[in-house]
């Protein structure tokens, strides 16, 4: 098959919601109905003997949350899907934002009874940002919650964008009948069961049929289309060209948990979510700014995680690559843009969360991994190294500047090594932010939540053997600076030493006692630019 053909068949989507909406089970759902998986896992009962299969960590496990993203590739009506699953706790979305950056659509997940909550938005934010198209799916209908016209006026005010209804839900809560599928003008009829396999019995009635539905269901049945009617005058037509410009959503509604409704949602995204897209590259020792095409020949991928001790009893570290252009064969040379070192990683893989399957070939859309002992960061391009692809440099990686601050202490003092070993591995992973303070002392850790420091001293101390204290800091932030002036820089390094840090890429970072300390230390420096938010490698800062 030619490398277009292969291209167009991809479909690679993350999905995101606040925690508790449902999307683990939605994701368990997803593979169950693709036949990747033969049994779903239970995400809420810790002493189960399953579990998620996108939850794999012990932690994970015992909390019943997810603390990591994690991909799954499925093959479902001849196309190849690649599903990235994304933590909803807000203290790791910064391992979300950089998952959003390897794929090209979204799948939301909002809870009928909370509709679209404070993580939910902020996620938004980032897809808006990105130009990333957004399926909705509103979970959880088989329980008390609010009106769907409700619903979908607070998902456009949240989005920005109108809401065009692909199903629309016969009842709610005890009263819940079914999906009306507008799209194939016919009805599935609601039977509870979370262990039932995929969707086989479900009855389906064609809307030919409706007067049977009518009087079988009643009043429900007669609301329903009622709303749909109200809300298909009311809604644009859906269009594809708006929809993968997000500038509309598809909505459709079910229940995760039993099985219901995501026959639909999986069609959708074989049907309407696109495949990969272009990709811009800023270059390299000056090249210009260019479109890098998906079908286009020569391999070229960005590495948007890594991830440590996915199998503790190897110690391995896996670097998660987003296939942008060509095809990836195995056996290939590979290099690293950043650095220009050549690669030849001798164990490729795709995912099944910590299942993995050596790969022969993949292609753009695709996401593949490797094992690294080193010299590849978050962030990283890399391509064959040859011809055109020679100043390849992909951008776009956010790293965010940490909210609270936590300094290290170990129990055991010999066990210094492995301490330091455990910290550049995790923050090179991206799971904490690791400082080494300018002027010496203990090193800092820096997070967007309470949560990271807690699974962070939980992995030192299951996975390095380091049992560490973490102690209160006087830091409320940090900003990363740059000066254009040499002489001006000078001058400030010298008058700041203790409040500065160097992090995981030795970018230098001003740290922060609270919000007049940045405005004063700006009036006194006003040559030095802070920023927030950092580029893959400080190749790119944007100031605050």
């Amino acid at each position: 098959m030619s490398l277009a053909h292969e291209t167009r068949r991809r479909r690679t989507f993350a999905i995101i919601s606040h925690p508790d909406a449902g999307k683990t089970t939605l994701t368990e759902k997803l593979l169950l109905f693709s036949g990747a998986i033969h049994i779903a896992g239970s995400v809420k009962a810790r002493k189960a003997s399953r579990h998620a299969t996108s939850d794999w960590m012990e932690i994970e496990k015992q909390r019943g949350i997810s603390v990591a993203s994690s991909v799954m590739q499925m093959l479902y009506r001849d196309h190849v899907i690649n599903l990235l699953d994304t933590p909803g706790h807000r203290d790791f979305s910064e391992d979300t934002y950089r998952v959003l950056t390897a794929v090209d659509s979204a799948l939301m997940v909002i809870d009928a009874a909370n509709g679209v909550e404070p993580q939910t938005r902020r996620l938004i934010e980032v897809c808006r940002q990105r130009n990333t198209p957004i399926i909705t799916f509103i979970n959880k209908m088989d329980r008390e919650g609010r009106d769907p016209l409700e619903l979908l006026d607070e998902v456009e005010q949240a989005l920005g964008m109108p809401c065009v209804p692909m199903a629309w839900p016969v009842g709610q809560g005890k009263l819940f009948s079914g999906i009306m599928d507008l799209r194939k003008d016919q009805m599935r009829l609601f039977k509870p069961g979370s262990d039932k396999l995929a969707d086989e019995g479900d009855e389906i009635v064609p809307f030919a049929e409706k007067d049977k539905l009518r009087e079988r269901i009643g009043t429900e049945f007669e609301l329903a289309e009622g709303n749909v009617e109200l809300v298909q005058e009311a809604a644009p037509r859906y269009d594809e060209a708006a929809f993968l410009a997000a500038k509309q959503t598809p909505v459709f509604f079910g229940s995760a948990i039993n099985n219901f409704g995501i026959r639909e949602v999986l069609d959708a995204i074989a049907d309407l979510a696109p495949p990969p897209r272009l990709r811009v590259s800023s270059g390299l020792k000056g090249a210009s700014e260019r479109e890098v095409q998906p079908e286009q020949d020569g391999f070229s991928g960005v590495v948007f995680k890594v991830q440590a001790n996915m199998d503790p009893s190897h110690r391995d570290r896996i670097a998660f690559v987003r296939v942008c252009s060509g095809k990836f064969t195995s056996g290939m040379k590979l290099k690293v843009q950043r650095t220009a070192k050549e690669l030849r990683p001798t164990s490729v893989v795709t995912f099944m969360s910590q299942r993995r399957e050596a790969v022969e070939e993949a292609f753009a859309g695709d996401i593949i991994g490797f094992t690294t002992h080193g010299g590849v960061q978050l962030g990283d391009t890399i391509t064959e190294g040859m011809g055109s692809q020679a100043d390849l440099q992909y951008t776009g990686l956010p790293f965010f500047a940490p909210e609270m601050f936590q300094a290290v202490e170990l129990a055991n003092p010999m066990k210094s090594k492995q301490l330091q070993q455990g910290l550049m591995q995790l923050g090179e992973e991206g799971a904490i932010q690791v400082f080494r303070p300018h002027a010496g002392g203990n090193m800092l850790l820096g997070a967007i939540g309470q949560l990271q420091f807690e699974v962070v001293q939980h992995r030192l101390k299951a996975e390095y053997g380091v049992e560490c204290r973490l102690m209160g800091s006087s830091y409320t932030g940090a900003r990363w600076i740059t000066c254009d002036d040499e002489a001006a820089m000078r001058e400030f390094v010298n008058k700041n030493q203790a409040k500065l840090a160097l992090d995981g890429v030795d970018a230098l970072a001003y740290l922060l006692t609270s919000p007049y300390d940045l405005r004063l230390t700006q009036e006194r420096h006003p040559k030095i630019q802070f920023h927030a938010l950092r580029e893959h490698a400080g190749l790119e800062l944007q100031a605050s």
